[in-house]
């Protein structure tokens, strides 16, 4: 076999591996339901789950539990799936800066037991411009 040969095979078999290696990382959107289905059968893949903070009439959010001088890696909150369903959320970190002010959460992490255990959580947080402070900050052209 020529030396063209087995660089082209080889090439191949990198691919493949990388291409092995990064669906196997791969998770999937789910809500809370499907997650403990999963867990109940026994898959303990990862999946992200969207949701939105409950929050009472002067938008304070309901279920926060972070108390950094007792323990700054215990963060604990409720999340609202987008099928309306609340599951209490456990992430082993600190809490995520500006987490209050954030519109919609999406978490990664899987169902143990009861508790949903968050391994990264992403903040989709409100626009920081509004439509009147963009009026008043355009430069004029003289």
């Amino acid at each position: 076999m020529k030396k063209a040969h087995i660089l082209v095979i080889a090439v191949i078999a990198v691919a493949i591996g990388i291409i092995m290696s990064a669906a196997g990382d791969a998770s999937v959107y789910v809500s809370f339901n499907e997650a403990k289905e999963r867990a109940a059968d026994g898959n303990l893949t990862k999946v992200h789950v969207v949701g939105r903070l409950p929050r009472d009439g002067q938008e304070n959010i309901l279920g926060l539990e972070y108390n950094p001088v007792l323990d700054p890696n215990y963060f604990a909150f409720t999340l609202v799936d987008t099928n309306r369903v609340a599951q209490r959320v456990i992430y082993f970190n600190p809490k995520p800066q500006d987490f209050d002010k954030s519109e919609q959460v999406v978490i990664t992490g899987a169902m143990r037991k009861d508790i949903f255990v968050a391994d990264k959580i992403l903040l989709k947080c409100p626009s920081k411009y509004v439509e009147k402070d963009i009026k008043g900050a355009t430069a004029s052209v003289n």
